[in-house]
Order: C-alpha cells, then structure tokens, then sequence
C-alpha cells in the first residue's frame, strides 16, 4: 500500500484536472487527440487514492501533518 502523500488544494485540483481530460475524450470528435484525453486517468486516480508515486520517489508530501 502506498502511503499517502497527496491532500488539499494538490488532491482537489487533480481530480478536477483528471475529470475535465475524461469528459474531454467524450465530447472531442476527433479521434485522432482521443488518447490524450485518457490521460486523466492519472490525475484523478492519484487524487482519489491520495498517493503518487513520483512524489514518494521525489519526496513530495502535501498532505497535511496532524
């Protein structure tokens, strides 16, 4: 299990950042652009589960310490 490293503004902002990339793949027609859109799929899962890999390696926490 990966620890969470991901919170706030940071967690909010990628889950709308993933979102908008997702509904984008629906509403472009040009199907060529469309896997570019699939890409929002990172944002809004690292924004979900609170955890990014690239954080841990970078040493990266914006979570909040209690």
């Amino acid at each position: 299990m990966l620890k969470k490293n991901v919170g706030g503004i940071d967690r909010i902002l990628r889950i709308v950042v993933g979102l908008a990339l997702i509904l984008g793949f629906f509403l472009n027609a040009d199907a060529s652009m469309r896997w570019l859109y699939l890409l929002g799929i990172i944002p809004l899962a690292t924004g979900l589960m609170q955890s990014c890999v690239l954080y841990s390696i970078l040493g990266i926490n914006t979570c909040k310490t209690k």
